[in-house]
């Protein structure tokens, strides 16, 4: 049996109040269990974007379809990024959620601050957006004393909330900025549950240098979520 691993175009929604076809990857055989996938943001997304991929192989096999789209900004969209909001971007995953028909969630890393309400499922390593935002001002500090003119982080961030800022190498614009700066999880009702990376075992794949793929753990993860959507299948 081959894998119906292929990339199609879907509807997300614009800040104009109209639609923009954006990308998504899927594994589809129309059957009753649909996992929405939402990636890590910005630099984790790059490394960890096979292993989600292997999670979503794995769970095909297990009977499971999954679906991981494109929000505006990100990956194959040819929005610009420094345009883009943090409820953009929520509004673009509860579309995502209606139009592919999920029945479950996993979020990785950021990407739970993007969960759509309503959805049981799961957050793997779940990070909220100051710590987001400390990392990627963090590389800016080094990467401006290194190159001789040094910036401290409260000129980084005045900048960051006044017209926006180059952060490891992604255009942050004022409004997704600000409101990094105080975004929390999203409170986990509906069946939401939180998985360590710890229980997978191995070191996190957004610490190495590059993207990098862990079979183990993607193994770890796929069984996990299989067991828990048994009942769906």
């Amino acid at each position: 049996m081959t894998t119906p691993f292929q990339f199609v175009e879907w509807p997300c929604p614009a800040a104009d109040g109209e639609t923009r076809s954006e990308a998504a990857l899927v594994f589809n055989r129309a059957r009753e269990a649909r996992l929405l996938v939402i990636p890590p943001l910005f630099e984790e997304a790059n490394k960890l974007r096979r292993q989600i991929v292997e999670i979503m192989r794995r769970l095909d096999d297990a009977g499971i379809d999954s679906v991981l789209p494109d929000l505006p900004g990100c990956n194959e969209s040819r929005a610009l990024l420094a345009q883009q909001t943090l409820e953009g971007w929520r509004a673009g995953a509860a579309a995502a959620a209606e139009h592919f028909g999920a029945t479950h969630v996993l979020s990785v890393r950021g990407g739970a601050l993007l969960r759509p309400a309503g959805l049981p499922g799961w957050d793997y390593a779940p990070q909220d957006g100051p710590k987001i935002l400390r990392a990627m001002v963090r590389a800016r500090i080094i990467s401006t004393k290194e190159a001789g003119a040094p910036e401290t982080r409260e000129e980084i961030e005045a900048t960051g909330r006044s017209e926006g800022v180059q952060l490891a190498g992604w255009s942050i614009g004022p409004a997704l900025f600000a409101t990094l700066e105080s975004a929390e999880v999203p409170a986990r009702g509906d069946g939401v549950t939180m998985i360590d990376h710890e229980t997978l075992g191995g070191r996190p794949l957004w610490l190495r240098a590059e993207p990098d793929f862990d079979a183990a753990q993607a193994d770890a993860l796929a069984a996990t979520i299989s067991v828990a959507m048994r009942d769906v299948r």
